[in-house]
């Protein structure tokens, strides 16, 4: 197969990487070794060395097996970003137990679900949830919550002490052994466990550092980490990434973008995982305040598409280079990034990272490869790969198949190897029989100065089957009507793309890490 990117891999970053075959504790350990004394943790006025956390850690695990947390256990976390997190988290795995990722933003229903298909016996959870945890606890597998707390002692303060416990002894076999079932968002259905081995997880930590080894520090790098650390991408490009750097892991519980510009004043970082929401926030802020972004020297983007036009803004502002990339839960989840430094092609995911392939297929059977420029779903293969869907066999056969995983992204990949997403496969609108990829619309929406944010969707119609809706927010105090803005999609789409409704609203709904929640607009569309 013809890898037509690996020219454009930047010299100093490599073409390929050896994987240990190791536990994420053993990872986590060998950092510990290298920077005992260099920060691991800033949570606002408070910093731990990477010394200090690995004792946490260990005292917590000892806690844990005292508790009866073993092999195999799930554990379940539901924190938002705090030290609580990253403390549970190796805790856990140091015990062998398979960690739960659960959205403290979940309601009843989603919380449900995910406690009883996961079967999690143990809950470590903030205390301001627990009212929600007490209504539902008797429907679910759970005998343990530990609860967290911001603002009083509380009973996982207690189990951080020093005891003299002995610490589990486990032998954890990375390439079988589940470190963490990542429910994916569920916006195209029931929420699935994708099964993330210590070796697919150890791998992509590696793989990320890898696409941007050049422009990396060891020891000294600053990285916001503000996207959740219960989202797969949080959890690998923020917490994972920064302690195999060695570097300080400055963890905001939620994006606010007041709180994050005073965060950023007061610790300088030099790495910003961020995602679209978050980018266009800074730059709304910087409208009417002074913002100093100089600090940032890697910025990358993930969850959801960046529009071409807010890239372009942040990277006047920063001076920095946001560099785009893709990934799913089922992937760990990275896949694809655009060059830390070099060739950056905007609109593009960028290339696949070490040790990955890539390739884009016909879109009905998945076996033929299209012509370049074509487009097909995208199909992946690497060691970052999940094991497969927890408890659900058939689900499993469906998206791996030769150990290719069916991203179910429509994409096509150009002459260099740069590869596009277009839409979600059930995302692609037909009008008219004509193919309408929603980010090509949503993409010259972002240009009209009037607009903050939008979102492209299909809904029925009697005529052309469907029909083309544009669903937008508009920058504060500012006037648009539904004409002027179809009328300027005119000058730069073909007829067929035109949407033919626009819909004015507040705020777009949105997943925790602030991805469109376009099912739920179609759905408010259809009542």
């Amino acid at each position: 197969m013809e890898r037509p990117w690996l020219k454009h891999i930047v010299k100093g970053n490599p073409l390929e990487l050896e994987i240990p075959e190791i536990s994420l504790s053993q990872l986590f350990q060998n950092s510990v070794e290298k920077y005992s004394n260099h920060t691991a943790i800033t949570f606002f006025n408070r910093s731990y060395s990477y010394k200090q956390l690995s004792q946490l850690i260990n005292n917590f695990a000892a806690s844990l097996h005292h508790l009866g947390v073993d092999k195999g256990d799930r554990v379940a976390l539901m924190l938002p970003n705090c030290p609580y997190y990253p403390i549970s988290y190796y805790a856990a795995l140091l015990c062998g137990a398979t960690i739960v990722q659960v959205n403290p933003m979940y309601k009843t229903a989603e919380l449900l679900h995910v406690l009883n298909d996961s079967e999690a016996e143990v809950l470590i959870v903030l205390d301001s949830l627990l009212p929600m945890i007490e209504k539902v606890k008797d429907q679910t597998p759970l005998t343990t919550i530990i609860t967290a707390s911001f603002v009083s002692s509380c009973e996982f303060d207690e189990l951080l002490q020093d005891k003299g416990l002995p610490l589990p002894s486990v032998t954890i076999k990375p390439l079988e052994d589940v470190a963490v079932l990542q429910y994916t968002g569920g916006t195209t259905g029931r929420s699935k466990g994708a099964m993330l081995t210590h070796y697919n997880l150890v791998a992509n930590t590696l793989q990320s550092y890898g696409t941007s080894q050049v422009r990396t520090v060891l020891g000294e790098e600053r990285v916001l980490s503000i996207s959740p650390l219960f989202h797969v991408y949080g959890m690998t490009s923020c917490m994972n990434v920064t302690f195999y750097i060695g570097g300080n892991l400055i963890l905001v519980p939620k994006f606010d973008v007041v709180q994050t510009v005073k965060v950023i004043e007061q610790t300088k970082p030099t790495i910003f995982p961020g995602v679209p929401t978050m980018y266009i926030a800074l730059l709304h802020y910087a409208k009417d305040h002074s913002l100093d972004l100089s600090c940032l020297k890697t910025c990358t983007s993930g969850s959801a598409p960046l529009p071409v036009e807010i890239r372009s803004e942040f990277n006047n502002k920063s001076g920095s280079n946001v560099s785009e990339g893709y990934g799913l839960s089922e992937a760990s989840p990275v896949t694809h990034r655009n060059p830390i430094v070099g060739l950056q092609k905007p609109g593009s995911i960028g290339i696949p990272i070490p040790n990955t392939e890539a390739k884009i297929v016909d879109p009905t059977l998945g076996k033929e490869i299209v012509e370049v420029g074509e487009v097909g779903e995208l199909i992946v293969k690497g060691p970052q790969i999940m094991k497969g869907y927890w408890n659900l066999p058939e689900e499993t056969d469906q998206v791996l198949r030769d150990g290719w995983l069916y991203t179910g992204d429509l994409a096509k990949m150009d002459e260099d190897g740069f590869f596009y997403i277009i839409g979600r496969k059930k995302e692609l609108i037909i009008a008219s029989g004509f193919n309408v990829y929603p980010i090509e619309v949503e993409d010259v929406i972002y240009t009209h100065p009037k607009v903050l944010e939008a979102a492209v969707i299909g809904v029925a119609n009697q005529y052309r089957g469907e029909t083309v809706k544009a669903v937008v927010v508009l920058k504060e105090n500012e006037q648009l009507t539904e004409t002027e803005l179809i009328d300027f999609c005119r000058t730069k789409l073909a007829a067929y793309k035109v949407p033919h409704e626009v819909e004015f609203i507040d705020e777009l709904p949105k997943t925790s890490v602030g991805k469109i929640l376009k099912r739920k607009l179609k759905e408010q569309s259809q009542i």
